[in-house]
């Protein structure tokens, strides 16, 4: 997940403006080697009983990572609480924000905010790493209001890419007209994507950002579109097929890594869609994200409901980028 993005607030909208953006651990037109140690590799716990985590993603500048624990829903809308976690290595575990509505999460290239698909308000949210303060960075759409936002990704421009399944919607009303969906924002700007897959989740953009890659957990499919200049996206295509493809994320070479929440997996592809390989983390894989301080750290959410873990295994070929 990647930005170059500080936040200026302005009616309650984030907009993205140009900024200095800390350091990716990708090099200048490097080249890589195959990405996994084998074909097959299981990762090591570190830390188990959260009752369903989501979303990690990796702080460089303070070497934590933040992640959402999300509680079962409560109250007659059937929401689910959630808060986001903030894990030090080696061991360290605390509440950063409680209350947070968060799924998906993205930290900013400047390292001044974590945008975050929040199902609690229906919206897509960013909150101040300094004071943990919440704004509003995508509403609605033409008025209507998302399903659920569940996970998200940003491009160098601040274009931010979003799924909005109903996993989380609850009892409230549906204002989609059943259509579950990708969206964009720029500028304080909605925009669609598609409103044709069935149930998109995991969001991540390729090194070089041209390239938009979505799970459709309901066709056991990633598709990809092309991005243009302007942040728009072309004809989508699919990329590859596997069974309940979750959370993603993405490698300096460009390689993608793909959790599948029923087989317990990561399936890792080539750029062209090639299977490299798999990485076990036990039961129901939500997600993974890189980080670390040279990058190579695979982070994975993984387990069952009231007893998920946060899962770690070092890998050749650091993420792009944090």
């Amino acid at each position: 997940m990647w930005t170059v993005t500080t936040a200026i607030v302005a009616a309650g909208v984030v907009t993205p403006a140009a900024s200095g953006t800390t350091a990716s651990p990708c090099a200048p037109d490097g080249t890589y080697g195959p990405p996994l140690p084998s074909q097959s590799v299981t990762a090591q716990l570190i830390r188990g009983g959260f009752n369903f985590l989501e979303g990690p993603t990796w702080d460089q500048r303070t070497g934590t990572l933040l992640l959402s624990n999300m509680q079962n829903p409560t109250g007659p809308q059937g929401v689910q609480p959630s808060a986001i976690l903030r894990y030090t290595p080696p061991a360290g575990f605390e509440t950063f924000i409680a209350d947070s509505g968060s799924n998906g999460l993205a930290i900013t290239a400047d390292g001044t905010r974590v945008l975050a698909a929040t199902h609690d308000n229906r919206t897509v949210s960013s909150y101040s790493l300094a004071d943990r303060s919440r704004t509003t960075v995508a509403a609605n759409h033409l008025g209507h209001a998302f399903n659920s936002p569940n996970d998200l990704t940003t491009g160098r421009d601040g274009t931010t890419y979003f799924s909005d399944p109903n996993y989380q919607r609850g009892n409230r009303a549906d204002e989609q007209g059943g259509r579950t969906s990708v969206f964009r924002v720029r500028d304080g700007v909605v925009g669609l994507v598609d409103d044709t897959l069935p149930q998109p989740n995991g969001v991540v953009l390729s090194p070089d950002g041209k390239t938009l890659y979505v799970g459709a957990t309901g066709a056991d499919a990633i598709v990809k579109y092309t991005v243009f200049p302007d942040g728009s996206t072309g004809n989508r295509t699919t990329f590859a097929n596997m069974r309940t493809p979750d959370g993603a994320t993405i490698d300096c070479a460009g390689n993608v890594y793909w959790a599948s929440f029923d087989e317990g997996l990561v399936h890792v592809f080539s750029p062209s869609g090639v299977q490299l390989g798999t990485i076990s983390a036990g039961r129901n894989t939500t997600n993974a994200a890189f980080g670390g301080p040279d990058g190579r750290t695979l982070y994975l959410t993984s387990g069952v409901s009231g007893a998920f873990g946060l899962y770690q295994v070092r890998l050749n070929v650091p993420g792009n980028p944090y």
